[in-house]
């Protein structure tokens, strides 16, 4: 068996085979010390051998996230520099499940394994990982409760260390590429990431034209941000649905605080059992993602129903825009983040939405805007980090500065969007003559 001397460069060769490439523009530091790959490239700490255990039972992007939430991989730098390094080569750079091994690259990969010790059982995943079973019938009401449950009833502490005062958990509105204060362009947005989020919460409800006395529906409610907003700034009354308990318990103390309890109503409910429409207009802000391809038509319906005539809706929503691609069970964001989460692209979102009776009045792209709001988060994470890990797990906080980090590149590079598709019912007044109303 070889010795710990220059691990690195053998873990540089297994790598390579996992990612299809033979060239890795990142610098590898073993267990031993050793380091191998571009003395000026971003590092990648391979703290033990049972990183490369994970990765030989799960050989692919799985294997990779399971050794970096438990620890046992590390980006010791600058984590972003990191993940595009790692993102731009080989399999990660197509969308999709990894290539399976050819039968020569498993026995390279095993060889390799025994040469530095690192063979034996597979690794218990992070305790992190998800619990939702994988296997029957997607998106039924229990299920998509216990997929809420396991992303967003991690600690509301928590999220308000990486979310801020705001508490908002979608793409904020900036108004440049700036996010450190200074000289502010267009409309006077702020580009600071509080004043960012509460620029959006204010542009989705000019966008819905919220007038006093307006009743709002508000499907995805999460801390109700978007619902004290709407009421307190425009004198309407709010029903904010969530299925996240923790959520619903703050979003009510929040409207408490603010003496806004006669105006904000906040429940535990899912959207497919409301019925005690019509309300005037309708918000659903980062929660169609959670529904599925196959309830995207009767989503679309329910909410058609629940507008009363002329009534508005504004679906603010991930969108995926790399084309046809086989959804990957076994890839990082299912397992740790979103458990059955499912992204559509905008051309889909905007067909169901005219096919189930809306008119379309208004598209706006916002994916830069996301990758900003998913860097800031990541800074407030790092700059928090003893309190993010003491507030929920050291696995937990690892989870989500990986999945906010890689998320952001996502949304540089263009493969997923985050658009807000404005529709309106038929019948009552007819739609502004142009868009100065919400611009």
């Amino acid at each position: 068996m070889r010795t710990e001397k220059g691990a690195a460069s053998l873990l540089a060769n297994a790598l390579g085979i996992v990612l299809g490439t033979s060239e890795i523009p990142l610098r590898l530091r073993a267990w031993d010390g050793s380091e191998a790959g571009p003395p000026d490239a971003p590092v990648l700490e391979f703290r033990s051998r049972r990183a490369l255990r994970r990765i030989l039972w799960s050989p692919g992007q799985l294997g990779l996230s399971r050794a970096y939430v438990a620890g046992d991989i590390d980006a010791p730098g600058d984590i972003f520099a990191a993940f595009t390094a790692l993102s731009s080569v080989g399999k990660f750079s197509e969308p999709g499940p990894f290539r399976p091994l050819t039968p020569r690259e498993w026995a390279t990969l095993v060889s390799t394994a025994v040469r530095l010790g690192a063979l034996g059982p597979n690794p218990a995943p992070p305790p992190e990982e998800s619990r939702v079973t994988r296997k029957g019938r997607l998106h039924t009401r229990q299920r998509d409760a216990a997929a809420i449950s396991h992303h967003y009833d991690v600690g509301n502490d928590f999220y308000a260390v990486v979310l801020g005062p705001s508490m908002v958990y979608s793409c904020a509105v900036w108004a440049d590429g700036s996010d450190g204060g200074g000289p502010l362009a267009g409309r006077g947005l702020p580009a600071g990431l509080d004043d960012a989020q509460q620029a959006k919460l204010d542009l989705v409800c000019r966008k819905l034209g919220l007038k006093p006395g307006m009743r709002v529906l508000d499907v995805g409610c999460g801390w109700g941000s978007f619902a004290l907003h709407a009421a307190q700034h425009y004198g309407v009354t709010v029903v904010g649905v969530t299925l996240s308990t923790e959520q619903a318990v703050l979003a009510r103390k929040r409207a408490a605080n603010a003496g806004l309890t006669e105006n904000v109503d906040i429940r535990v409910q899912d959207y497919r059992d409301i019925s005690d429409g019509p309300f005037d207009a309708v918000s659903s802000i980062g929660m169609s993602e959670h529904v599925g391809r196959e309830q995207t038509p009767h989503y679309v319906e329910v909410l058609h129903g629940l507008l009363r005539p002329g009534g508005r809706l504004l679906n603010h929503a991930i969108s995926w825009n790399a084309g046809p691609t086989k959804p990957d069970p076994d890839s990082f964001i299912p397992r740790y983040v979103f458990p059955d989460g499912e992204m559509i692209s905008l051309g889909k979102m905007v067909s169901a939405l005219e096919t189930g009776g809306f008119e379309v009045l208004d598209v706006e792209a916002l994916r830069q805007h996301y990758a900003l709001t998913l860097r800031a988060w990541v800074r407030r994470l790092e700059e928090n980090w003893d309190e993010a890990v003491r507030l929920t797990s050291l696995g937990r906080a690892r989870v989500w500065r990986l999945y906010m980090a890689s998320s952001s590149l996502g949304f540089e590079t263009g493969i997923t969007g985050v658009n807000q598709v404005l529709v309106q019912r038929a019948g009552g007044d007819g739609p502004p003559l142009r868009r100065t109303h919400w611009i």
